[in-house]
């Protein structure tokens, strides 16, 4: 649901260049596209139906790539049941509910087990917590302090036009216009994105800590602050990371332990200038960590990187099929649909 917009393209595309069991593809979108046929490489032309919550049901997976309203509305009546669907919402609406699963599933895959109604975590965690996690895991930590770099993308595909447009506008001498962020984006940054709240963080900065403590399964009070900054950048979000530990850190393990991690690809050779970078992380799958390093500040203690990753994939669209297949390797969706056929 939602296949026509930014992180709906992405579902699609990634479900045509994975192995994630489909047997049908359905599309359902709103009055203005029902009727209206996708092209798919691997499914043939799809006829996009009019958004229907009996016939999405009949589903045995549906991604949600639509608004957080939307998804208050329809998700839990799509999943309720033995005859429900299970839904991957890609919307806030859900992360922050104690008893709905929000998953990274290479972090927290098992909790999708007994669960039809699966949270997405936002663009900018997911891709921090692929290198965080597998650091965790190795030396244990204390704090994360985190300053973001977000692509035009994390706005979708209008905040992408927006910078298009605006950009032109300005090279050939004119003034950017701005409607979707706060400031015109072309050739500025702009430290705020969502509004701010009473603590003087923004809502953007606070989903940060909220989400990795409850993925990671951290304490409540466990301390990470993030700055979120857009940049002029189409799409791939940046994060500059620092760490304090409970262990001393070895700079050859932590290395080896982001080596070793599923969906990490480690750019670390400063000789060659080789670090991650939008220019190079867009469209992969995986995140890219380099510039690792000891922190001046906490010493052997503490451990500062550079990540960048897709935020449409890795921080969207990705994570949602990874998703869907943790499920399919994990046996929950095999539970889910034996249920499902007895009800029929």
């Amino acid at each position: 649901v939602g296949a026509t917009g930014a992180v709906g393209v992405e579902i699609r595309q990634c479900l045509e260049t994975r192995n994630f069991p489909v047997e049908k593809l359905r599309i359902f979108g709103s009055a203005r596209s029902a009727g209206s046929t996708v092209e798919t490489e691997k499914y043939g032309d799809v006829k996009v139906e009019l958004f229907d919550v009996a016939a999405a049901r009949e589903c045995d997976v549906v991604f949600l790539a639509v608004s957080g309203d939307f998804a208050l509305e329809h998700a839990e009546a799509l999943s309720e049941g033995d005859d429900g669907a299970v839904v991957i919402d890609n919307s806030s609406a859900f992360r922050y509910k104690p008893e709905i699963p929000l998953v990274v599933p290479e972090i927290n895959g098992q909790c999708t087990k007994g669960n039809k109604l699966i949270a997405n975590p936002n663009c900018t965690t997911a891709i921090g917590l692929m290198a965080i996690w597998p650091l965790h895991k190795a030396f244990g930590l204390k704090k994360i302090i985190m300053s973001t770099y977000q692509a035009a993308s994390g706005a979708g595909q209008p905040g992408m036009d927006e910078l298009k447009d605006g950009t032109k506008v300005v090279l050939e001498g004119g003034k950017a216009e701005n409607s979707i962020f706060a400031h015109p984006l072309p050739f500025n940054v702009i430290p705020q994105i969502d509004k701010f709240l009473e603590n003087g963080y923004t809502k953007e900065e606070m989903k940060v800590t909220w989400e990795s403590r409850k993925i990671c399964d951290l304490a409540d009070d466990f301390p990470i602050s993030c700055t979120a900054v857009r940049i002029p950048t189409i799409r791939a979000h940046s994060e500059s990371i620092l760490v304090e530990t409970e262990k001393p850190v070895d700079l050859e393990v932590a290395r080896k332990a982001l080596e070793d991690a599923p969906g990490i690809k480690v750019v670390d050779d400063p000789d060659s200038l080789s670090y991650p970078m939008p220019l190079t992380a867009t469209g992969a799958y995986d995140v890219e960590v380099g510039r690792i390093r000891k922190s001046l500040v906490y010493g052997d203690y503490g451990l500062e990187f550079f990540v960048c990753g897709d935020q449409l994939l890795r921080g969207a669209a990705l994570n949602a099929v990874l998703v869907a297949e943790e499920m399919a390797n994990n046996g929950a969706l095999e539970e889910f649909q034996t249920k499902k056929t007895a009800k029929a």
